[in-house]
């Protein structure tokens, strides 16, 4: 099978390799890739989306995976131009997508649903924002648009909540668009991930992530510094809750509203006192959620992405491991405020019972590993058990070095001790 992943980072690798794991003797693209990712997959002469379908039915690929959910949204939208010319795409069409490229969309989409969530408000401007927030904090401001996991603030005060909607109003940091005032909801975090194939679903292992950059989950919001992921990190019933109160409607909701859907499907839940809530979608794989439950899947990944792609949901070609896998990330100097690049990585040479996944790195002139975006690596190790599983990933992590490394050492620890 010849196989296209679009993206370039730490998800795709992990997508890559787990492809590039399945069964059978399968040719790997990917675009726009990364020197680590074409380790294993080959390079894509496209600039763009056009260039992009054009080289893939030239190659006669057999199918695609979305991994970057940018790429949905642009122009056309990757799944709709893959539909218009025959190419099995393993991803939602741009309208569907919408789900996660505007929190608006998506609060309006949970509400006629009927799924639980917070209440929220839409403002265009400044003054409307604050006047939303009527002085009630904590509270929670969400960009209504694609952002790379940094449009959403968790504000305490009034300070921080001005300090970000400068950023969105008046410094425009991420373009136009409004602001989602939220209901502040608390209680712990799971990220749950469903395989969806038009009326019918797969529920993987579900993880929890760690936005805050710094131990204890302190400072500023990142696009997440490590996960864990196991099918024991809730409960069967709790799992079940989830499934009945919120996956299922959301099927149903795409189905009914004429929505079509094929492919990962990311909810991301606030378990509250009341009971598990949405508080927003990703029409796509969780980054770094998916390179810690990748090592846990089991069976043909390759296969099952292909039958999903033409309509048809085949569980039996994949499993879950029963165990624990933690992720951790070397971020680098700045991070995530801005980002360091051509620090020279060391350590990467070693080996053990974990794995590397590279988010942000490149290859010099002189043939090392240096840094090259904000989250650089993610070091993953899996256990039978999470102490076990967290001693081993932490362990890993130390055998890495780069000037300017940033990491955070209660990865798998926090929220469970």
């Amino acid at each position: 099978m010849k196989i296209l992943v679009v993206g370039k980072g730490g998800r795709e690798h992990a997508l890559v390799r787990a492809l590039a794991e399945s069964p059978g003797n399968h040719e790997l693209f990917c675009f726009p890739g990364s020197d680590a990712i074409f380790q294993l997959a080959k390079p894509v002469a496209a600039d763009g989306l056009e260039s992009l379908i054009a080289w893939m039915r030239e190659r006669a690929i057999d199918l695609c995976v979305a991994g970057e959910e940018s790429y949905l949204v642009k122009g056309e939208g990757l799944a709709n131009l893959c539909r218009k010319h025959g190419i099995p795409c393993w991803g939602p069409p741009k309208e569907s997508a919408q789900l996660e490229a505007s929190k608006e969309f998506a609060k309006q989409f949970l509400i006629r649903n009927g799924i639980p969530t917070a209440r929220a408000r839409a403002t265009d401007t400044l003054v409307q924002a604050v006047s939303a927030i009527a002085g009630e904090y904590p509270t929670v401001l969400k960009f209504d648009g694609l952002a790379a996991g940094k449009g959403v603030a968790v504000c305490p005060d009034e300070t921080s909540a001005l300090a970000f909607l400068d950023e969105v109003f008046t410094q425009r940091r991420f373009g136009p668009g409004r602001v989602l005032v939220e209901q502040c909801l608390t209680g712990p975090e799971v990220s749950v991930f469903a395989a969806i194939v038009d009326e019918t679903y797969l529920i993987f292992t579900p993880a929890r992530d760690y936005k805050r950059a710094l131990d204890g989950d302190h400072g500023p919001n990142t696009g997440g510094m490590g996960a864990v992921a196991s099918r024991q990190l809730v409960s069967p019933e709790l799992l079940q809750q989830i499934e009945n109160e919120i996956v299922r409607p959301t099927v149903a909701g795409l189905n009914k509203e004429g929505l079509p859907y094929r492919g990962f499907l990311y909810f991301g839940l606030m378990l509250t006192p009341g009971g598990p809530q949405v508080i927003e979608y990703n029409c796509r794989f969780g980054d770094p959620e998916c390179q810690a439950v990748m090592p846990l899947v089991k069976g043909d990944l390759a296969s099952f992405c292909l039958a999903g792609a033409n309509g048809e949901l085949r569980g039996d070609l994949v499993s879950f491991d029963d165990g624990w896998s933690v992720c951790v990330i070397l971020a680098s100097a700045g991070y995530p405020e801005t980002s360091r690049s051509g620090d020279v990585i060391s350590g990467l040479e070693q080996s053990g019972d974990f794995r590397v996944y590279h988010a942000g790195t490149r290859k010099n002139a002189d043939g090392d590993w240096e840094t090259n975006g904000g989250r650089v690596l993610a070091i993953v190790s899996g256990a039978a058990t999470r102490p076990e599983a967290v001693a081993k990933a932490h362990a890993a992590a130390d055998l890495i070095r780069f000037s300017g490394l940033q990491r955070r050492r209660d990865i798998g620890i926090l929220n469970f001790d």
